[in-house]
């Protein structure tokens, strides 16, 4: 009987830790204080708005020291899903999902110590979904349906 009780007991414990480490991401629950604490610097609400904009003045804003505005949802989903697909993660990414095994130019800003960074890319490829380094011409719609980035 103490043995039934014991593992019930584990079992429990264990589908508990399996439930916390299953909790869903969003934007407005984990995304956007990741985003404010690491990006908001260059990306957000004094960089260029639209990434047209950026793209026809860039040097003017890379002396500002500013780059593409990605402190919204909004925003954000430009760069994730469309029209700019895979954006974020070609920049965001270590090297694990590249070709050529490099990380992105942005990966270096997820965090302060290589396990930092490891813990912020594993909640923006929980938000995601399909981490996919793939653009716009070359997804095809089943990948696309697997970026979930839910507020």
């Amino acid at each position: 009987m103490k043995t039934r009780i014991l593992a019930l007991t584990f079992l429990l414990l264990a589908v508990g830790a399996l439930q916390c480490g299953a909790e869903e991401v969003t934007y407005s629950g984990r995304i956007k204080a990741l985003v404010e604490a690491n990006c908001s610097g260059c990306h957000g609400k004094d960089a260029a708005p639209e990434y047209q904009l950026f793209k026809k003045e860039k040097e003017k804003w890379l002396a500002k020291g500013q780059g593409m505005r990605m402190d919204t949802y909004s925003h954000l989903v430009f760069y994730t899903a469309w029209p700019d697909t895979g954006a974020l993660m070609r920049r965001l990414d270590d090297g694990g999902s590249s070709k050529d095994g490099k990380p992105g130019n942005m990966y270096q800003h997820l965090g302060s110590t290589a396990a930092e960074r490891q813990q912020n890319l594993t909640l923006f490829k929980r938000w995601v979904g399909n981490w996919s380094l793939k653009r716009w011409n070359e997804i095809d719609k089943d990948e696309l349906n697997g970026i979930t980035v839910k507020y």
